[in-house]
């Protein structure tokens, strides 16, 4: 299933996307990426592991995935966080109603302060269209992985500390198994 995926090897994947390297500090390698990505949870850094799948997803994806992670840490959230994760969730299911559209494009316009502010802005940069012309002009270089790998982080960062590495590595699991889903999704397409 790994050969499916967008970028085969972690070296594909950084060369479509050159702006990993502002968020990465690890090279890459000719490993397939599945491989790649696990021996970074293993290695020294394990959060460049959710870095690497922000990259790895397919946008649309890689806002859901960060939905999902977040959804798992609600409790840690206040309540205007947790409404604005609700239209994350509206947003990913129906990215063109309007509805969603609009509730997501006004909370990507302001400067991100939390970990779902950092989703919101992901998925309005995403749909840039709604965002574009109202971004800080320092933030619109980034692609919307920096933002879901922000957001993510930042989320991980209010876990206690003795459970940081078991939530880390499920987030990351759940990463990859999204990968490998929109690999089939795509060779399905294909036919």
């Amino acid at each position: 299933m790994a050969n499916g995926l967008r970028f085969k090897t972690a070296r594909d994947l950084f060369t479509a996307c050159p702006a990993i390297a502002r968020d990465m500090k690890t090279l890459p390698t000719d490993q397939s990426s599945i491989a790649f990505c696990r021996d970074l949870l293993a290695g020294r850094v394990p959060e460049e592991a959710i870095t690497f799948c922000a990259y790895l997803l397919p946008e649309r994806a890689a806002v859901w995935w960060a939905h999902e992670c977040l959804s798992h840490l609600t409790e840690l959230f206040d309540g205007t966080d947790q409404e604005l994760l609700a239209h994350i969730g509206d947003w990913v299911g129906e990215p063109d109603n309007p509805r969603h559209r609009a509730a997501v494009s006004a909370a990507a316009v302001t400067p991100p302060t939390t970990p779902v502010g950092w989703i919101a802005l992901a998925a309005g940069w995403r749909d840039s269209s709604a965002t574009a012309a109202t971004m800080a002009p320092a933030l619109q270089p980034f692609p919307a992985a920096h933002a879901v790998n922000a957001g993510i982080l930042a989320g991980l960062a209010r876990v206690a500390l003795a459970d940081r590495f078991a939530v880390l590595s499920a987030f990351v699991e759940m990463g990859i198994q999204m990968a490998e889903i929109e690999a089939l999704r795509q060779s399905a397409d294909a036919y």
